[in-house]
């Protein structure tokens, strides 16, 4: 069984994990006591915050706003000795400015996509047809788990699970 320091990601290689990574997974403190888990595409800051923009009536800004402590999951592999990861726990924040939550938008779907004219140079109409009903939200670190079963010696890492 590999220990937690053999797997471990240091500060950089978490910063070029999260910056590559493309969907994090939110998990919110539901109105009943169970997680609510949900796949976000996002955009990151040079500090870490990670910030992603949905619709302002979803279930996950009212967990948030009702409790805003969230753990967010960004992770990749399909066999054990590719299996990595990165859990961030954080406090969210929700934002309705309106240029922030398109350019995070823009960020967040530049990744896939062709790339879009950053917020500012874009029309009124233009983003409020893309952001009028959403708000980003930004989650702010106060801590982080990392994994990277790549780092572990072949002969360590199981042939089949």
């Amino acid at each position: 069984m590999p220990r937690a320091d053999d797997i471990r990601m240091n500060d950089g290689e978490v910063r070029e994990y999260l910056r590559n990574g493309h969907t994090v997974i939110l998990v919110s403190n539901g109105r009943k006591g169970f997680p609510h888990a949900v796949p976000m595409f996002y955009g990151i800051d040079d500090d870490l915050t990670i910030r992603f923009a949905t619709y302002g009536s979803s279930q996950k800004v009212k967990n948030i706003e009702r409790d805003s402590r969230v753990t967010l999951l960004v992770e990749s592999g399909s066999a054990y000795d590719e299996l990595a990861g990165v859990m961030v726990e954080g406090e969210a924040e929700i934002v309705t400015d309106l240029d922030a939550t398109v350019d995070t938008m823009i960020e967040a779907m530049g990744k896939t996509e062709n790339p879009i004219p950053p917020a500012a140079d874009l029309p009124l109409e233009v983003k409020q047809q893309m952001a009028g009903k959403r708000v980003l939200i930004r989650v702010r670190p106060k801590r982080f788990l990392s994994w990277d079963h790549g780092k572990l010696p072949r002969s360590k890492t199981p042939s089949a699970l």
